[in-house]
This record gives C-alpha cells, structure tokens and sequence, in this order.
C-alpha cells in the first residue's frame, strides 16, 4: 500500500449541500483520488469537480481554498490524504 501525503484539511462543512471547504497545502487535480480521515470521519472518493468562487476548475493550486462535492459527512478540522 502506498503511503498517503496529507494535502490540506476541512475548514466548512455545508450539510445542505454536501459540499466541503478544502484548504490546500498541495495542489489537486479533477480525477484525483483522496482519501479523508478524522476522530469520526474515514473514507476515500474520487474528485469529480472542483469549484473555486463558484466556478469549475481543472485543479487547484497549493494554498487555495476549494468547494468539493463529497460522498459522506466531514467535520473542520477532518485531514485530507491523497492516494
């Protein structure tokens, strides 16, 4: 298994939208796998879509803050690990 480089975390969670608030410390990329994790969080999706001041980007750049769909609920604070 490979090892798994922690690329930012979950700084706001919409629940009505199902939508988190990624802050970067690397770069990510439509298509990329991650997986996020914290005290009660644990899971892995694919990134289908990446939106930045509501609009759908390819990638997104170390530092940025990004809005991602995501599959299950997370938390502030959750850490984001790319596969």
């Amino acid at each position: 298994m490979a090892e798994e480089k922690q690329i930012g975390e979950i700084t706001h969670y919409f629940d009505h939208l199902g939508v988190a608030v990624f802050k970067l410390s690397a770069p990510l990329h439509v298509g990329d796998t991650v997986h996020i994790a914290g005290h009660t969080t644990d899971f892995e999706q694919e990134i289908k879509e990446i939106q930045v001041d509501h609009e759908s980007v390819e990638k997104v750049a170390k530092g940025a803050e990004a809005g991602v769909k995501v599959g299950d609920v997370v938390r502030e604070g959750d850490k984001i690990y790319l596969k």
